[in-house]
């Protein structure tokens, strides 16, 4: 695993969007897993814009989703499928046959579990992969204490997540349950990067460099991946000492 620090939000996101295309140049039928939220946003807008100027070819690319609210339609503003679309899918025309996401209202979750591993196995595994971190260290919804050898799985939000993620939701949304990928799909990944900005970060992005490496705080994990890579502006890398890096 290694650190790379820029100045700013903008320049993370500038070079996060650099190793997006950089991938798809060199294999135009890439696995990709993206994260939504806040920190990726304008990564995947700027790659969006530069594919276009520069006729980077996205139709061969697979794309698996990360996770997804248990309960949230597609069309809500606030679920993941409508972020990755907004800001990327729908913006590239990427085809609907390259996209893959988690039937968030599905009656058997554990059979769209099952799916998505399935996908991800027979395509011979995840290329790039770009997470988030959550406050409590969560990636995807993989919340504090869950092992690291699971693959995609339903789970229980932990509170934090829960408050959170009101965030993104036009009104108060009753959220209980997510479906994940696992941190054993980050793990074996081919390349990994862990993005995150902003002084609100800094204590968990402090705990998951410094810390014992542990379920405790599942954003730890990324120091087991051999290809591994946290990307920090600035203010998130604030509390950080050479030591940890």
């Amino acid at each position: 695993m290694k650190t790379k620090i820029f100045k700013d939000y903008e320049e993370l996101s500038t070079n996060t969007a650099n190793e997006i295309l950089a991938v798809v140049q060199s294999n135009p039928m890439a696995m990709l897993c993206l994260a939504s939220g806040d920190t990726p946003r304008l990564a995947y807008m700027l790659a969006a814009k530069r594919a276009k100027e520069g006729n980077i070819d996205f139709s061969r690319c697979t794309f698996v989703a990360l996770d997804e609210w248990m309960g949230i339609p597609p069309a809500n503003e606030g679920s993941c499928q409508f972020f990755l679309r907004r800001y990327l899918f729908d913006p590239l025309n990427i085809p609907e046959r390259n996209i893959n996401f988690f039937n968030a209202v599905s009656s058997d979750p554990d059979e769209e579990c099952k799916k998505m591993n399935d996908v991800i196995a027979r395509k011979g595994g995840i290329d790039l992969m770009i997470v988030g971190i959550g406050m409590n260290g969560h990636i995807g919804f993989n919340e504090p204490g869950q092992a690291f050898d699971q693959y995609a799985h339903v789970v229980d939000l932990d509170e934090t997540s829960r408050t959170v993620a009101q965030k993104y939701f036009r009104e108060s949304t009753q959220l209980s349950k997510g479906l994940t990928l696992g941190l054993r799909h980050m793990l074996e990944a081919k390349k990994v990067l862990l993005i995150a900005s902003g002084l609100k970060k800094a204590e968990i992005i402090e705990k998951t460099m410094g810390e014992e490496i542990s379920p405790k705080i599942p954003s730890t994990s990324i120091r087991n991946h051999p290809n591994g890579y946290v990307m920090l502006d600035k203010e998130a890398a604030s509390l950080l000492s050479a030591k940890s890096m």
